[in-house]
């Protein structure tokens, strides 16, 4: 398992992909063999559930035949259905969609929950237009709003619509607002590790079940972070060679190829 995949992460990435199927909460045993096919020993998913529990992301419930499970909590869902809109999107940005705006005040005597709030945005896919003022695409509003409430700091933020009108062209204004190369370095790097992948799948006749599984886990993994450091910005306000779009299409056609494969290995035991 490579530093990228630790095994919180990998978790999350597995009650977002499959642990929703269930018709209840997850049994320990269960979780345990669902992440020792990507090499998470127990001790690991003991002490990475333990951590989720008390940041309220899983609750412990007893499973239909009493065994000790985890299921998601209310706040756990709504995280993974804001991140649903975004990881699995395919729809290409359209710059007639505008951008949103936070724009934060927050009181000197509370004056560290300016740093939490840069860090949030910043997770969110946000640029800093300016000091206290944020941008991002539109589309990405209601995700905003829903994490701002739910981290109870929508009282320091107003939110705004609109079109950017000037004085810089759009083009060269984002890369200001946007470490652009950092976030190209990302999808390149996605690349490097799932394409061949996805290319060593297309020799394959079959599509075995805990290897569609492994396989399917660990590249999204890897993908469900990138829609985050990269906001979605139209075709036209990108740099020539972008490779975000590859990447993009590298994800969809394993998770076309490999996703329901891997549920069966989910629901074997």
């Amino acid at each position: 398992m490579s530093e990228q995949h630790t095994p919180r992460s990998l978790i999350v990435t597995f009650y977002g992909a499959y642990g929703r199927d269930f018709p209840g909460p997850v049994p320990v045993a269960e979780l345990i063999r669902l992440l020792g096919a990507v090499d998470v020993d127990a001790p690991s998913v003991r002490s990475s559930v333990s951590r989720l529990k008390r940041r309220g992301l899983l609750v412990p419930e007893r499973t239909a035949t009493g065994t000790a499970g985890y299921a998601l909590s209310p706040d756990a869902r709504q995280l993974l259905d804001d991140g649903d809109r975004r990881i699995y999107r395919t729809d290409a940005p359209r710059g007639e969609e505008g951008w949103v705006l936070a724009v934060f005040s927050v009181p000197e005597p509370e004056r560290h929950k300016r740093h939490v709030l840069r860090s949030r945005l910043a997770g969110l896919g946000f640029g800093a237009a300016a000091p206290g003022v944020w941008i991002a695409p539109a589309r990405l509003y209601e995700e905003t709003r829903h994490t701002l409430e739910r981290l109870q700091l929508a009282q320091y933020v107003d939110l705004f619509r609109g079109d950017h009108l000037g004085f810089t062209p759009t083009a060269e204004a984002v890369g200001r607002w946007w470490d652009l190369a950092a976030i190209a370095k990302l999808h390149e790097e996605f690349l490097d590790r799932h394409e061949p992948v996805l290319r060593a799948w297309g020799k394959r006749a079959g599509t075995p079940a805990e290897d569609a599984y492994r396989d399917y886990l660990l590249a999204l993994d890897s993908w469900r972070h990138l829609p985050y450091a990269d906001p979605g910005l139209p075709a036209e306000l990108l740099p020539q060679g972008w490779p975000g779009a590859r990447s993009a299409q590298v994800f969809q056609e394993l998770g076309a190829r490999l996703r329901d494969a891997g549920k069966k290995f989910v629901l074997s035991a």
